[in-house]
């Protein structure tokens, strides 16, 4: 299959990310947004990225621009041409999604690929929503995408071997890792980094420690790069909250009840880094 022309659904920091690494590659991108300002700092985050690798010596100037050439912004899907896969990275809202998909299912060729960014909701339901579930499938990004190496390939019921060979290839292009992942709820990354993230808001909520002092003991006694309550800050602590509820509704375990703190969080309104406050103030 041919995966010159991709079209990637949202232009926030998943999605140009996602265009980012697809030029990169060499790859044509139509990145799409219905918000004007949205899709106009989608791209000039797309460009600077660019800029800041031929700053550090990691992409020539001729690569540059050609990758700048490659770009093209619209607000509607349906003025892509010749699309050979659609890529969704807008909100986790499965009925957003779905209605995306009814349109991609217009705007991809016959014979392309539409790929869901989701983090979190099953791929055989979005696949419903099309004509063609044997070419739907999970590509899930980690974020920031021009950094980490990662990505979820989790195959839908109907996904079919040809459609699942000719990702794994693309994101293999992109200078990506892949793992394969069965569509269950959270997946493979989220299945076990959400509960992580959701015991340490019980441990602040208990009174277990400080979140200053959970997140220190978590990263100087598991190595991790960053405590769990500074990520789910970074993550965005209203995502946090609907993987939970994806987790605890799908799997139908009380392990994965959503803490009662982070919810009051989200209902505050404080998201965390993007909102400038969560658990730490920004």
């Amino acid at each position: 299959m041919a995966t010159e022309h991709i079209v990637v659904v949202g232009a926030g920091q998943m999605g140009a990310g996602i265009a980012q690494v697809a030029l990169q590659a060499g790859l044509r991108v139509s990145l799409v947004d219905v918000n004007k300002d949205g899709l106009a700092k989608g791209a000039d985050r797309i460009k600077a990225g660019l800029k800041k690798l031929v700053e550090k010596g990691k992409l020539d100037a001729a690569k540059q621009q050609a990758a700048e050439a490659n770009l093209a912004t619209f607000t509607s899907a349906r003025d892509a041409k010749d699309v050979d896969v659609a890529i969704e990275a807008v909100t986790e809202n499965e009925d957003l999604k779905r209605r995306i998909f009814l349109e991609l299912d217009e705007v991809v060729r016959p014979g392309g690929i539409l790929a869901t960014n989701t983090s979190s909701i099953p791929i055989t339901r979005i696949a419903a929503a099309t004509k063609r579930p044997e070419a739907v499938i999970g590509m899930h990004f980690m974020n920031p995408v021009p950094v980490m190496q990662l990505v979820e390939l989790i195959r839908g019921a109907a996904t079919s071997d040809e459609t699942y060979a000719t990702i794994r290839a693309m994101a293999e292009r992109m200078g990506k890792t892949t793992v394969v992942s069965k569509d269950y709820p959270g997946f493979i990354v989220n299945r076990i980094l959400i509960p992580m993230l959701n015991e340490a808001c019980f441990a602040l909520m208990e009174g277990l420690g400080t979140a200053e002092d959970i997140d220190t003991a978590m990263k100087l006694g598991t190595n991790q790069p960053m405590g769990p309550l500074q990520l789910a800050d970074f993550i965005g602590l209203d995502t946090v909250l609907y993987i939970a509820e994806v987790l605890h509704k799908g799997l139908g375990d009380s392990k994965y009840r959503p803490c009662p703190l982070l919810r009051q969080y989200v209902d505050a309104g404080w998201y965390g880094k993007k909102s400038g406050r969560g658990f730490y103030k920004y």
